[in-house]
């Protein structure tokens, strides 16, 4: 077993396998029977490429025992730092064949992350882009690579210079062993299949060990969820390593029903439009942001869109008044609220629920032995109505972080139920509204961003003598965030020099401030502590007046 690993306790493992949740398969074993039904049927499209659920296994066989070549190794974990291009899926059912463990990493990720990623998990290889725009991913990973002596590889896709390998050449280059040479390894079913990364409200991301058995299980549930079936069109326009994409459905969803995704980078109305109606898409994943944007623009009524079966949208709460508004725009569609996260529970709306349940909950959750309590702050369950912390354990729910027992001691119940940090409210229909969150977080769109990260950073500017992030409302994004700063005495902060100094520190373009707020002092709790509720209350009604 992988050390720093929580498994499930094994009386759980032995009730999910007898209740046919687990299938004790790998992810390489489940697909391999994927690849060989659908053979023929087209897989993935990515522009004018496109592969067969055929070539697909082909391909990513090849470059599996290229990797091993290489030097890659079960367990082994790997840093992909792809978009959404058709080698992500080639790399990522490569690596499930040997049983390497991919770190849900997004190619806007900068040095800050990547080096934390590494030294947390002891990733052996990362695989980049070779540049973006005026970026040098593979300066970034010779830096990585130069600080700690786990990382042992660097990929490349596009140019790859002297000590890095080229990931097209791995694709293309036929192999020299035999594809027999796969069988031999053995894959674990309760070992980690990929570490997907938490919004937790500490600097430094946790690692959520996703297992085979409980990733298939929580793919193949949520396909069935949003009807996906072999006629199904998927299209990916959000980053296809977040949960959402990769498995709730997903590419993994809609593999296992037989289905095609098609792969684009641009989100933007016009080109999603114009994808739609050249490949009939039937469903799409979205964060809130990009479905008000689609929606507001005027282009939409030019395209022919009837193809489309279902929205799934994910990451914040969806406004019924925008639900209403794409519905009467594209009267084919279901939009399906949903939420979950990437510690494993998922809550989705059912097209049979009645009308003022699809527009004011956001669903329950996929399996009959997902547990939830609502718990107050002295742990004691809510009475039903009233809001409490969510809490959850069940077949597709982690039992700790990847190495971290002190975080976990706090972040689990002990009788092992996860403790989300977000705030809901049993609807009487069974389903949950969420009415906020306990952790510390701006949530930007769908991007979950540790609030003490950013403080953290801004505290190291020589001006500043205390810090308090707090989100602000944003009509597209959801929210924003806004930086509260006491400067110190006889010294100013301006916006700019801010984010210059926070772009230094090379952290992901999304976690920077939006908006910076100077004061003398902070208000404070009856405990004494900063009051984020009374700087988000400011923030929110000084935005209102600008309004």
């Amino acid at each position: 077993m992988l050390e720093g690993f929580v498994p499930f306790p094994p009386e759980f493992q032995a009730k999910y396998r007898e209740k046919g949740y687990w299938r004790n398969k790998s992810l390489r074993d489940e697909f391999a029977e994927v690849f060989a039904k659908y053979a023929d049927k087209v897989a993935i499209i990515d522009g004018d490429r496109r592969l067969t659920y055929g070539e697909l296994d082909a391909v990513s066989t090849n470059l599996a025992l290229n990797l091993l070549d290489l030097g890659l190794r079960p367990l082994d974990r790997v840093v992909p730092q792809l978009s959404n291009v058709l080698e992500f899926p080639i790399l990522y059912f490569a690596l499930q064949k040997i049983g390497c463990i991919p770190i849900a990493s997004l190619v806007t990720h900068r040095y800050a992350e990547i080096s934390q990623f590494v030294q947390l998990s002891g990733a052996v290889a990362c695989v980049t882009p070779d540049a973006h725009r005026d970026f040098s991913f593979t300066d970034m990973v010779t830096r990585v690579r130069d600080e700690n002596e786990t990382l042992k590889f660097g990929i490349v896709l596009g140019d790859a210079p002297e000590g890095f390998a080229s990931l097209t050449d791995l694709i293309e280059t036929p192999a020299t062993r035999p594809a027999s040479d796969l069988d031999d390894i053995h894959i674990d079913p309760t070992d980690p299949a990929m570490f997907q990364l938490s919004g937790g409200t500490t600097g430094i991301p946790k690692l959520i060990p996703r297992t085979h058995n409980d990733y298939a299980y929580n793919s193949r549930t949520a396909s069935e969820v949003t009807e996906l079936g072999e006629d199904s069109v998927l299209l990916l326009v959000l980053p296809i390593a977040h949960n959402l994409p990769l498995a709730c459905p997903g590419l993994q969803g809609t593999l296992f029903r037989g289905g095609s995704v098609v792969l684009s980078n641009v989100p933007l109305s016009g080109n999603v439009f114009h994808l739609v109606e050249k490949h009939a898409i039937t469903h799409i994943h979205v964060v809130p942001a990009l479905l008000i944007a689609w929606i507001n623009d005027p282009e939409i009524v030019k395209y022919d869109l009837s193809s489309l079966k279902m929205i799934q949208s994910g990451g914040q709460r969806l406004q019924p008044e925008v639900r209403t508004k794409t519905k009467d725009l594209i009267p084919s569609v279901f939009v399906q609220e949903n939420f979950g996260m990437s510690e494993g529970v998922i809550m989705f709306i059912r097209p049979g629920d009645p009308e003022d349940v699809r527009l004011h909950t956001s669903g329950r959750p996929i399996c009959p032995d997902d547990e939830v309590r609502l718990l107050d702050e002295d742990d004691n369950e809510v009475a039903n109505g009233e809001v409490g912390e969510f809490c959850v354990r069940g077949p597709y729910t982690l039992r700790g972080y990847f190495g971290t027992p002190e975080h976990n001691a706090r972040a689990f119940t002990s009788d092992g139920f996860y403790r989300s940090g977000d705030l809901l409210r049993r609807h009487p229909s069974g389903n949950y509204i969420v009415e906020g969150r306990k952790k510390d977080l701006i949530n930007r769109g769908g991007e979950k961003i540790s609030a003490e990260e950013v403080e953290n950073l801004i505290l190291q500017h020589p001006a500043v003598k205390n810090v308090a992030c707090v989100p602000m409302p944003d009509e597209r994004l959801g929210e924003r965030m806004c930086a509260y700063v006491i400067p110190q005495a006889g010294a100013t902060v301006a916006f700019d020099d801010l984010i210059s100094f926070l772009s230094s520190k090379e952290i992901a373009k999304f976690k920077l401030p939006e908006r910076l707020e100077l004061l003398d002092d902070f208000p404070v709790s009856t405990f004494g502590k900063v009051s984020k509720k009374i700087l988000g209350e400011w923030i929110t009604e000084k935005i209102s007046q600008e309004s």
